[in-house]
């Protein structure tokens, strides 16, 4: 899709980066049909010339190059029930983060032909009761 005019952004500014289909499994280990068509948000460094810019990505990403044209940018305003806040003394060193349950909401036993298996809904601890899941 063509823009009739060049988004402008700032120094400072976050973006999210547009990941092509045909080149993201190579430079971003992005593949199959869910996969994200934007990743990021990353930061503004600076302008390059008229229409592209420079970002700061992550170390993950050194193989990738940092400038990039308006029409792979897509804006980011910041919101904060976008960031998910967890207690920082819970996160392990291989920064993954044990779920614990907080409480059992209902029970069903469910008769899968011979057999009859007992679910059970879990409440979270650090999520709301819409996330609630069943768990066997």
């Amino acid at each position: 899709m063509l823009r009739s005019c060049a988004l402008e952004f700032q120094t400072g500014d976050h973006v999210f980066l547009k990941v092509s289909p045909a080149h993201g499994v190579r430079r971003f280990g992005n593949k199959g049909k869910l996969s994200p068509r934007f990743i990021g948000p990353f930061e503004i460094l600076d302008r390059v010339g008229e229409v592209s810019y420079r970002l700061a990505l992550p170390p993950q990403l050194s193989h990738v190059h940092d400038v990039f044209h308006v029409s792979l940018l897509r804006g980011y305003k910041y919101h904060p029930l976008h960031v998910i806040s967890y207690p920082l003394d819970q996160i392990q060193t291989n920064l993954s983060y044990v779920e614990e349950p907080k409480a059992i909401l209902d029970r069903q036993d469910r008769v899968m032909r011979k057999k009859t298996i007992p679910f059970v809904k879990i409440l979270w601890r650090n999520h709301p009761e819409r996330e609630a899941t069943w768990e066997t």
